[in-house]
């Protein structure tokens, strides 16, 4: 892992070449209670995209990993964890990027695109659909259920899977309270309709917390929509059809 500054809050991040040759770099951001490793590494994401020819730099959230833990809310705005991001391509010197995120990362992605999209070739979302824009994915109990005494306490579907998920990161669970409290911020339909990037939307056909990926490319002047099928939220991260229609898509747009 390396570490930089991101205007007082200490970021890891990994920085992993090609195969061969100097290829265009993508900067993965993860979801939420996960982080790079669990999210681009485990997967077989970094694998798949340095085979492709692609540089990979992917970073752990503020609050996750092994980045700085943060306690106030306030601190996890989604357009301050996007800033994150643009500060690590100006800390390695690169202009522009593709950039991908999945769920909370999508997220993250979107907020970036509509400040920033001068630095970005390209926007790609992952297990984040019209919820990006109609609600916000993650229901705000799952706060809650980082601060319950233990996984046994709880009896939500929901609530029980991102504790366990937590736990099994070994994440900071009073610093994902406060992301989840903080990172709420949705984009109206005119923002995203001014979003003029080449935009993959990949959602799994099960996923029961993204929302709609169609609808919400439908949206989205430039957006193609990925339907992988059979996969719930969790299951779509890692998934080859994912993974075949994101080679596509970076292989096709300009």
């Amino acid at each position: 892992m390396r570490y930089f500054n991101s205007n007082g809050v200490s970021i890891a991040y990994i920085d992993v070449p090609p195969h061969e040759g100097q290829g265009d770099p993508i900067l993965l951001i993860h979801g939420f209670a996960s982080n790079h490793a669990v999210n681009w590494v485990n997967t077989l994401w970094v694998k798949t995209l340095t085979r492709a020819g692609y540089r990979v730099v992917a970073f752990d959230n503020r609050g996750h990993g092994e980045s700085e833990k943060l306690y106030d809310p306030e601190a996890y705005n989604s357009y301050r964890m996007a800033e994150d991001g643009l500060r690590l391509l100006d800390h390695l010197g690169i202009a522009r990027a593709d950039v991908m995120g999945y769920s909370m990362g999508a997220r993250i992605t979107a907020h970036m695109a509509l400040t920033a999209p001068e630095r970005m070739r390209s926007m790609l979302l992952g297990g984040l659909g019209i919820h990006l824009v109609e609600g916000v994915g993650l229901p705000l109990g799952i706060a809650d259920a980082m601060e319950a005494r233990s996984l046994d306490d709880l009896t939500d579907p929901m609530q029980r899977m991102f504790r366990a998920f937590a736990e099994q990161t070994g994440s900071d669970l009073k610093a994902l309270a406060a992301c989840i409290r903080g990172s709420r911020q949705v984009l109206t339909r005119e923002e995203v309709a001014t979003i003029r990037l080449p935009t993959l939307i990949s959602v799994g056909t099960n996923d029961d917390v993204s929302g709609s990926g169609p609808e919400l490319a439908r949206l989205i002047p430039n957006a193609t929509a990925l339907d992988i099928p059979g996969r719930d939220h969790n299951l779509a991260v890692g998934d080859k059809v994912h993974k075949q229609g994101v080679l596509d898509f970076l292989a096709q747009r300009p």
